[in-house]
């Protein structure tokens, strides 16, 4: 059985899933994809990081300076794609499940469903 992922490591290997990217534009992004729910701050990203890149998910692709700043580049690895894949499905299967159950309740309607 797969231990499922933190919303925040979820969001994070989402926002790698297209490409690798900075630190700052994995802040924005994974604000972004939480719709401003989810506003990481740079020390709990980077401690995320080194956990997803301990645990074989994120690797460290490369540094490049920009304005006189260092910018540090992170990408999925290969089991980090797998990781986020499973997690996909997972999730996707209990809102299946779900939505099931709701469906049979008399009287309570659903986005995207009939009553």
């Amino acid at each position: 059985m797969t231990i499922e992922l933190r919303e925040p490591s979820f969001l994070l290997l989402t926002a790698l899933a297209d490409g690798p990217k900075h630190g700052y534009a994995l802040l924005s992004e994974v604000s972004e994809l939480s719709e401003g729910r989810l506003r990481l701050k740079v020390g709990s990203l980077y401690a995320m990081i080194e956990r997803l890149e301990a645990g074989g998910l994120v690797v460290h692709q490369r540094d490049e300076v920009v304005a006189g700043r260092l910018r540090r580049y992170f990408a999925l690895s290969d089991a980090g794609r797998e990781r986020l894949e499973l997690e996909v499905a997972r999730l996707a299967a209990n809102a299946r499940l779900a939505t099931e159950r709701l469906r049979r309740r008399p009287g309570i309607a659903i986005a995207g469903g009939a009553e």
